[in-house]
């Protein structure tokens, strides 16, 4: 839609994306296709040398994801966004657009444990070296993790599962100083309680698989570029981007798409190669949990309000973290940075006692289920020492900041009374 710049977020979460002609569909449709049809050979040739635009393998592009993430890139407040399959995918994507072999980038150390192993492990197999860093440590501090082959700084706007908060101006301050973009991770505050554009983020990623689809039907990621990076201002960091690639005929993407080159080498290039793309029927899902985000992320907030002020409360728990209460050493950056104070429906805490008496809590929990998934409607409970984290030794777990007594619960949308209720009776027992 044109006018998304006008619109407010209520109102683009339900419309973007879609724009029927006469006669066609009103509802989103599922294009259940890998290929497209062309009247002639040069038509088709173009399409594979970039000179125009269309669609021809859906492993490249295919109007049911593309229509959903220009909805998520609206939401943002970007210039182009690509799905992927995975948030996992849209980490990987994300970096790997601008790094090869031989490269570096920096990391806030307080990630979600399977993104620090593929940044600490994984991408180390590529040549690509990663350094982690004390996000609430100084500018001058986290400065001295950057070298000369350095091409990005990436962090989450809420740390999962630790819920620190990501001070986004001063990362993008640090960033920019280095002569490279900041990416930022947004999945558990969405673009409805924040939009790290406005405080100086170049792309942002998600695992659109936790609120946007809300449900826990479908896996799911999206990578959105502000285009705000001026790639061509820092060309021989991102020869890439701004040098021909020998795969396209010598095409170079700043030059051929300027605003839209990240997205769009990421599309024609990684997509192509490495293939992670969004099923069209995950898409249509996820398009069905985004018409709604608008309405349940305040309620995730206010219950989970509620439930740490519960907990804050009670002698059982010797600790709670959640950046609505004023005793959090993130409340006042949380108002800043999020509408309304509000930064998502996860609260973190440990209870008085050993490791164990946390998954006794766990075992006797009812209406909060223990399972290997966060931020969507129902209330659901982790572990993470002992689920997703448990790959990291300890000194990793410390880096990261997990706790092993750390519980995460993930406060869904039923009635709070409920919630607290079922915690106050796992509790007594």
């Amino acid at each position: 839609m044109e006018n998304n710049k006008k619109q407010n977020l209520e109102t683009i979460c339900v419309q973007a994306g879609w724009a029927p002609k006469n006669g066609e569909p009103r509802v989103l449709p599922i294009y259940q296709s890998t290929t497209f049809k062309y009247d002639n050979t040069e038509q088709m040739a173009d399409l594979f040398d970039l000179k125009a635009s269309g669609y021809f393998y859906t492993r490249l592009q295919n109007p049911t994801n593309d229509a959903v993430a220009a909805k998520i890139t609206a939401l943002e407040g970007g210039v182009a966004g690509m799905l992927t399959s995975s948030g996992q995918a849209a980490s990987f994507y994300a970096i790997f657009n601008i790094c090869e072999a031989g490269d570096h980038f920096v990391s806030s150390s307080t990630i979600y444990g399977g993104t620090f192993n593929l940044f600490a492990v994984t991408m180390k197999k590529f040549g690509i070296d990663c350094t982690f860093v004390d996000p609430d440590a100084s500018e001058e501090e986290i400065a001295k993790a950057f070298r000369p082959n350095t091409k990005a700084l990436f962090g989450e706007t809420i740390a999962n599962p630790v819920l620190s908060v990501l001070d986004i101006e001063k990362f993008a301050r640090i960033a920019h100083s280095h002569g490279v973009p900041l990416i930022v991770d947004n999945t558990f505050p969405t673009p409805i309680n924040c939009r790290p554009f406005e405080f100086g983020a170049d792309i942002v990623t998600h695992a659109t698989t936790k609120y946007m689809d809300g449900h826990a039907s479908n896996v799911g990621g999206c990578i959105v570029d502000s285009g705000n990076f001026d790639w061509e201002a820092h060309k021989d960091k991102f020869p890439g981007l701004t040098e021909p690639d020998p795969s396209y005929h010598g095409l170079a993407y700043t030059k051929a798409f300027g605003k839209n080159a990240y997205i769009t080498k990421a599309t024609v290039q990684l997509m192509r190669d490495l293939g992670s793309i969004q099923a069209p029927q995950n898409a249509f899902l996820l398009n069905l949990g985004l018409e709604s985000l608008h309405l349940r992320v305040p309620r995730h907030c206010e219950n989970a309000q509620k439930v740490a002020e519960y907990l804050e409360k009670n002698d059982k728990v010797a600790w709670v973290n959640y950046s609505g209460l004023k005793s959090s050493k993130y409340h006042a950056l949380a108002q800043k940075q999020f509408t309304n104070g509000q930064s998502c429906g996860v609260v973190t805490f440990g209870l008085k006692g050993d490791r164990e008496r946390a998954i006794r809590f766990m075992d006797n929990l009812k209406l909060a289920c223990i399972v290997t998934h966060v931020a969507d409607a129902r209330t659901c409970v982790l572990h993470p020492a002992s689920h997703t984290h448990r790959q990291l030794s300890d000194e990793q777990l410390i880096e990261a900041g997990v706790r092993p007594d750390l519980i995460r619960f993930s406060v869904g949308i039923e009635n709070v009374n409920d919630i607290i209720a079922d915690i106050e009776q796992a509790l007594e027992k």
